[in-house]
Order: structure tokens, then C-alpha cells, then sequence
């Protein structure tokens, strides 16, 4: 518990270049904490400006760092409280230290040389056999010879300055010393090898235990390393994504601004024609009439009887000709300038923008609506075509006033933009998003039939003989596309026969197949323009919304996933709006139709 406690801690005593605990840290002026030395290496590589490794902040001159001395103490307390408590498992225990092996079978006597020895003389620094070591049992003169069990390779435990057994251990020096070097180690605290060996082996032991306790840190570490990647990952993916529906919008922005500007300037080409074609049509018929009055004259002079000729010529004389004349007919320069300019400041701004993104420095753009970093700037709207002013209502200009910036364009901005766009399409520029929608016969209701090639929708005198399938609807006389829809634009039109008792629509994959609730429009899951005899009415969630009656016979359904809309139009030589829905769509859509009136039919037109 006591480890647990301490692991936020330890983050926050950690120097974020090395990643270690804090060695003389020092406070930069904007409040963070590093090492001395980690931060005097990563300025002295950087140069001026010096910016702060955590928050970017910049300082033109190097700031005077002094040591933080009370972040220092606690440091050193934490380091020993690490120590003093290792996080390990219940079950792990350090491992014992060996015994000694057994050597009376391997050190030969030294007398001998053949027997193996049984004990050795720390005095006579000689190992003894059985038999050979009996003097030193029997005799009064060795009693003071202490003995210990077999010892190999004498030689090396000798002091060799002063030829005796090195039997202390000085901790200073970290070496084994005999009794007479003891005098030379005076300062230090040596101890027999017994004790120096035991109290080495504790010391060992915990460090062992305070490894593994590392070992265990590192391994969590690693652990939340790979997790904090992985949601570095999927933030940067989630900020792709939402950036790439902003892109998708402002290029939808642009798309519909280049097709308005495109429009008005046809609208202008179209309306000058139409004059030019007027005065064709005029001088074309004048110069037919001053042909005829050319021949009649010359057919006149031919004329070689003088009251036929005074008859005919005074008539002729009569008519009148006027030369010709053209008026002047051009195009509205200051429409077609305008609409130009707009896009060409539009342009300009982008241009700018563009440029003032590359010319940003890397750390300015390191984490965005983050500490030192700048969220991204909203592009402008684009700017409104001119429209076209009579002479008569033109205002003087006024003096030049300063421009006011465009506000951002939020994301609900931008949605209802390109909704608007959308509904001032004409019919030929939503067909451009036709797709070919193709019935699904296993969802068909056993009273609804489906032609061979799976476009023409009818209600069945009798029941069809259909195989049980999942998705069948088994309430309601409905059946759904064989594809959905979960991105982009889509458009497709359906002809309506026999249109008292039928809908049209869209729907998610998960709606109901059974009961009341599966009807079209009767549920969340759904979307619908509906004909009940004479009334036409918009469904969703089993609301119901009135829509003024029309004697269109062919509706057009225009599905922006993107965007979040559906859009339901009737069709005639225009398309007029019949109702419309903003969602923001959760699940893939399938078209939809219902029908209800035995021989209604719904024919899904044909993609060309």
C-alpha cells in the first residue's frame, strides 16, 4: 500500500529529459523542474532562445538557475523510503547463500602428500592428515594452534607483506587484511572474515530484494509506456479523423461556392444569348422583307408598259427601308467581376493561410490547444457572389470602411452551409450523385413482389411463397436496398404509381422486423415522406409532420452521411422540396419503401 502511495509521487520527482530521479534539480522561471546538468547539456545544444523542455516557454537570455534545495531533501527522503520498503510478491523470498563445499576430499596433506588432510594449522599454515596431525592433538606445544577444517590454496589467503593469514576485512578498502596490517588500517573498521562476510551477505541480500522491487517498477513502467502510446495513437487518430471531416466540409464550401459562381456566370451567358438569338431572329426576318422589296422593284422595271410600271412604282416607291441597326448587347462585366474577385480574394486567404501554417515554427505547433501550443484556426467563409443591381437602384458608394473579420464557421455552421448548398442544386447536378439502388428480396414482406431485375416494388394480390429469412419484414408490407450507405452522397429517385398508400425513405440496418414498431417512419431507427390516400406526410419516431400536396409523381431521395442529412424532393421539370431531416447518423442507412394498397407499385429509376 505504502508502494502504491509512493508511485505518483515518483513521476512527479522524475526529470523529464532523463527520466530519472531529480540529481541537483534546479526551477526554471516558468515553474518546472529538471536536472542541473540535463538542462545546462540540452540548452547548451539548443542556443537562444531557450525554451523550456516541458511548457516551450522561451527566454531570449539564459536565466540564472540555483539549486531548489527543499526538492532536493525530498528526493533524498523518497529515494529512502524506496529503499526501506521494496514492493515485492508475497511469495518471494532472496536466495540463500551456499554452504561451503566440502573440500576434505580434495586438500592433500602437505606432509604426505598422499592422505587427504582433516584440518589445517592456521599457525603452521600446513594441512594435516589424520596420522600426521596427531602432535597436535597430543602435544602440549600445539595446543595454541587453532585448527579449521581443510583449507586448498594456503598461499593465496597470505598477507604477502608480512606472511601471515589475512584473517579481517577492511570495508573501506574492500580487501582482506592479516592481524599486523590491522595497525596500517587503524582509521578503518575492519572485521573478521566471518562476521565481515555475514554482515556483507545482508547487505547484498537487500540490495537483491530492492532490485527486484526495480525490476517490478520497470516492468510497470514499461506497462504504462505502451498504454500511453496507444492512447497517443488514437487521440492523434481521433484528431485525424475530425480533421479530415473539416477538411471534407471546407472543400464541400468550396465545391459549392465554385458551382454558385459557375451558375451565375451561365445565368449571365444564357440570358445575353437569348438576346443575341432575339436580334438574330429580327434582322434575319428585316433582311428577308428588304430582299422581297429588291426583287419586286427589279421585277418593276422590267416593266415595258408605262401605266403598269406608274402603278406598280409608285407603290413601291411608298415603302420605306431603314438601314440596319444592332443595338449593343453585353454581358454584366460587373457581375462577372465580382464573381471573379470573391474568388480570387477566396483564394488569396488561403494562400495567406497556407502560408502562415509553413512559416510557424515545429514547437508552435506541437500541441495544439495544449501548454505552449495554438489550436488551429477556423478557415474563413467564403465570400458571397455579387448580385446583380439595376442602374435604377444602385446606391453612390460609400467611403471605405474597415473590414470586420469573418467570424469562424463552427461545425454546425458548416453542416447547415452545406445543407443550403444542397438545396439550391438543380435536378442534373444532384444526379451527378446517382447510385443504382437494387431491392433485397429477403427482406421483402411475403405480400410485397419484387421484379427479376429487382427495381419495381408491388403489392400482391396473394401471398408470396418466400423462404423464412431474418430480415424479412413480417408486420408491414416494406422491403429495403440491398446496399447501405455509411459515407459520402448519394442520390436516387423513385416513380410512384397508383401513389394513395405508399412511402419512401431510409433506415438504419437494426430496425425492427416485427410488430407495429417496424414500420416505416413509426420508429428512431427511421426516416420517411408518406402518401395515405391524398394526405402526404413526413414520419420519424412515429411523429408525424403535414407536408402541402403535390402532383409530382417521381421523388428524388438525396442521403449526405457526411453532412448528416436526408433530403426528400419532388420531381417534375424542377425539383422542389418536400421535407428534410438533419441527423447525426449513428449506423449505416438502407433505402426504404413501403406500400400498403393492392397494385400499388414503386419503380426505382434507372441510374442513367
Amino acid at each position: 500500500m505504502a508502494m502504491a502511495e509512493l508511485c505518483p509521487l515518483a513521476e512527479e520527482l522524475s526529470c523529464s529529459i532523463c527520466l530519472e530521479p531529480f540529481k541537483g534539480p534546479v526551477t526554471t522561471p516558468c515553474g518546472h523542474n529538471f536536472c542541473g546538468s540535463c538542462l545546462d547539456q540540452t540548452w547548451a545544444v539548443q542556443g537562444p532562445p531557450y525554451l523550456c523542455p516541458q511548457c516551450r516557454t522561451g527566454f531570449q537570455t539564459r536565466p540564472q538557475l540555483h539549486k531548489n534545495t527543499v526538492l532536493c531533501a525530498v528526493v533524498e527522503q523518497f529515494l529512502q523510503a524506496e529503499q526501506v520498503r521494496p514492493e515485492l510478491p508475497d511469495d518471494w523470498t532472496p536466495p540463500t547463500r551456499a554452504a561451503a563445499p566440502n573440500q576434505a576430499d580434495q586438500v592433500p596433506c602437505d606432509h604426505c602428500l598422499k592422505a587427504a588432510a582433516v584440518k589445517t594449522c592456521l599457525v603452521c599454515t600446513v594441512s594435516f592428515c589424520q596420522e600426521h596431525l596427531r602432535p597436535h592433538l597430543d602435544s602440549p606445544a600445539f595446543r595454541d594452534h587453532p585448527l579449521q577444517p581443510p583449507i586448498r590454496d594456503l598461499m593465496r589467503r597470505k598477507c604477502p607483506q608480512h606472511n601471515r593469514l589475512r584473517d579481517f576485512f577492511c570495508p573501506e578498502h574492500g580487501e582482506c587484511i592479516c592481524h599486523i596490517c590491522v595497525v596500517e588500517h587503524k582509521t578503518c573498521s575492519p572485521a573478521p572474515l566471518s562476521q565481515a562476510s555475514t554482515d556483507l551477505e545482508n547487505k547484498l541480500r537487500h540490495k537483491l530484494t530492492v532490485m527486484y522491487s526495480q525490476i517490478n517498477g520497470a516492468s510497470r513502467a514499461l506497462e504504462d509506456v505502451r498504454a500511453r502510446q496507444q492512447d497517443v495513437r488514437e487521440v492523434a487518430h481521433r484528431k485525424m479523423d475530425q480533421l479530415r471531416q473539416e477538411y471534407m466540409e471546407m472543400k464541400a464550401l468550396i465545391d459549392a461556392s465554385e458551382a454558385n459562381s459557375t451558375r451565375k456566370i451561365k445565368e449571365e451567358e444564357k440570358r445575353v444569348n437569348s438576346k443575341f438569338d432575339n436580334i438574330y431572329q429580327i434582322l434575319l426576318k428585316k433582311k428577308s422583307e428588304i430582299q422581297t422589296l429588291k426583287e419586286e422593284i427589279e421585277l418593276a422595271l422590267t416593266k415595258g408598259d408605262e401605266y403598269e410600271f406608274l402603278e406598280k412604282a409608285a407603290k413601291l416607291q411608298g415603302i420605306t427601308t431603314k438601314p440596319v441597326y444592332v443595338p449593343k448587347v453585353e454581358l454584366n462585366h460587373e457581375l462577372i467581376k465580382g464573381v471573379c474577385q470573391g474568388t480570387s480574394e477566396l483564394k488569396n486567404e488561403l494562400k495567406q493561410y497556407l502560408k502562415q501554417l509553413q512559416d510557424k515554427k515545429p514547437e508552435e505547433l506541437i500541441i495544439p490547444g495544449g501548454p505552449g501550443g495554438h489550436d488551429l484556426p477556423h478557415m474563413p467563409k467564403p465570400p458571397r457572389p455579387v448580385k446583380k443591381i439595376p442602374k435604377e437602384e444602385k446606391k453612390p458608394k460609400k467611403p471605405a470602411e474597415a473590414k470586420v473579420p469573418a467570424r469562424p464557421l463552427t461545425p454546425v455552421t458548416l453542416k447547415a452551409k452545406v445543407l443550403e448548398t444542397f438545396l439550391a442544386k438543380s435536378r442534373p447536378e444532384l444526379l451527378e450523385y446517382t447510385v443504382k439502388v437494387v431491392l433485397d428480396h429477403n427482406t421483402a414482406h411475403n405480400k410485397v413482389t419484387v421484379s427479376k431485375d429487382y427495381t419495381v416494388a408491388s403489392v400482391a394480390n396473394v401471398p408470396q411463397n418466400y423462404r423464412s429469412h431474418p430480415q424479412r419484414f413480417t408486420c408491414c408490407p416494406q422491403v429495403l436496398g440491398l446496399h447501405c450507405y455509411k459515407k459520402g452522397i448519394h442520390y436516387w429517385e423513385v416513380e410512384l404509381q397508383k401513389n394513395n398508400f405508399c412511402g419512401v425513405g431510409v433506415c438504419y440496418g437494426s430496425m425492427e422486423r416485427q410488430g407495429h414498431e417496424s414500420r416505416l417512419g413509426r420508429n428512431s431507427a427511421s426516416w420517411c415522406v408518406e402518401w395515405f390516400n391524398t394526405k402526404i406526410s413526413a414520419w420519424h419516431n412515429n411523429v408525424e409532420k403535414t407536408l402541402p400536396s403535390t402532383k409530382a409523381s417521381r421523388v428524388g431521395v438525396l442521403l449526405n452521411c457526411d453532412h448528416g442529412f436526408v433530403i426528400f424532393f419532388a420531381v417534375a421539370d424542377k425539383v422542389h422540396l418536400l421535407y428534410k431531416y438533419k441527423v447525426d447518423f449513428t449506423e449505416a442507412l438502407y433505402p426504404a419503401f413501403w406500400l400498403f394498397t393492392t397494385g400499388a407499385t414503386l419503380s426505382v429509376c434507372s441510374s442513367k
